[in-house]
């Protein structure tokens, strides 16, 4: 655990001082409470627009080729940087659980829920993302002979309650078989989600978790563009729209970069409760900016259903922080 320590804070330190650089002097002067809060809030913002982006880039090829792609180039990327700084490679013992995590979190959770917001809107998909706490109670609930303690009980029916608000604005939609495929999809995503943050507590503790992030995402890019290439639709390389790759840019560096780096650093030097804000903006960022840029719905029942859920949210991850 020592080894693990020294591990991350020499990364945190190594990967901020250089996203730093293009901090003006000022800010930087401040000191790393305000650098703390500024990273918190670049993720907050940057996590809640991947989602509209997301849809954008799967209007002109398949989501799941979209999806490998991205996962391909963000993990080859922090591998590269790994990989010069010369940090420990992860161990024979540690392939297995990396190759379950890589199914789990990037395979299915991420392909399923790029792939769903092909058929449903931005905001929705974020939403829907966001519940996978609710999911880890249902899990321990049905797997554990303990019972959760009763405030995880309650934000268990307030958010799906809040869920239910949502979807009673949209029971229109339900006639259409491919938004009904995109519910289905982001559902199961949250439910892979929230077996791979299980496991990760359960299984994963040994390993360097950053370097393992590189594997699994590239492991995960090359399942999901092969899987990809069975699809009619693929697209080739070269055909792909500019659109699309300005997408996919997008998610790389300010997704799976930027907005890891930041989230890291906040999660260093705030308080858990305080980092885990960013959870509860970036549905609301979505469905903002999926109004602003992609002229999607947004009404008074689904900003109140989004406010229950993201409160049952809430609830269910302060009881077991408390």
């Amino acid at each position: 655990m020592k080894k693990l320590r020294k591990i991350k804070q020499r990364l945190l330190t190594d990967a901020f001082n250089g996203f730093s650089i293009i901090l003006p002097n000022k800010l930087r002067l401040k000191g790393s409470d305000f650098l703390a809060i500024l990273a918190l809030g670049i993720v907050s913002i940057v996590w809640g627009t991947t989602w509209v982006v997301s849809k954008e880039g799967v209007r002109y090829i398949p989501a799941l080729q979209m999806a490998g792609i991205r996962q391909f180039l963000g993990g080859s990327l922090y591998l590269l940087y790994f990989i010069i700084r010369k940090y420990p490679l992860p161990e024979k013992k540690d392939l297995f659980p990396l190759l379950v995590l890589s199914v789990l979190n990037f395979v299915f959770s991420n392909g399923l829920s790029t792939w769903g917001v092909k058929y449903i809107s931005a905001g929705l998909g974020s939403i829907i993302g966001a519940i996978f706490p609710l999911w880890i109670v249902i899990i321990g609930i049905l797997g554990d002979k303990t019972a959760p303690p009763n405030k995880a009980i309650s934000g268990l029916i307030i958010g799906f309650l809040g869920i239910c608000i949502i979807f009673y604005d949209h029971l229109d939609d339900f006639i259409n078989p491919d938004f009904r495929f995109g519910i289905m999809l982001s559902l199961i995503a949250t439910w892979t989600w929230a077996f791979g943050t299980i496991y990760t507590k359960r299984h994963a503790k040994v390993f360097n978790p950053y370097f393992g992030l590189g594997f699994q995402m590239t492991l995960s890019g090359i399942i999901l563009s092969l899987v990809a290439m069975t699809d009619p639709a693929h697209t080739p390389i070269l055909e792909i729209p500019e659109v699309t790759w300005l997408a996919i840019f997008y998610l790389v560096i300010f997704g799976s970069l930027i907005g890891f780096i930041c989230y890291l650093y906040a999660l260093q030097h705030l308080p858990t409760e305080q980092t885990a804000i960013y959870a509860y903006i970036n549905p609301i960022v979505a469905l903002i900016t999926g109004w602003i840029f992609l002229d999607e719905q947004l009404n008074p029942v689904i900003i109140g259903g989004c406010l229950v859920t993201l409160l049952g949210i809430y609830l269910v991850n302060s009881s077991f922080k408390s």
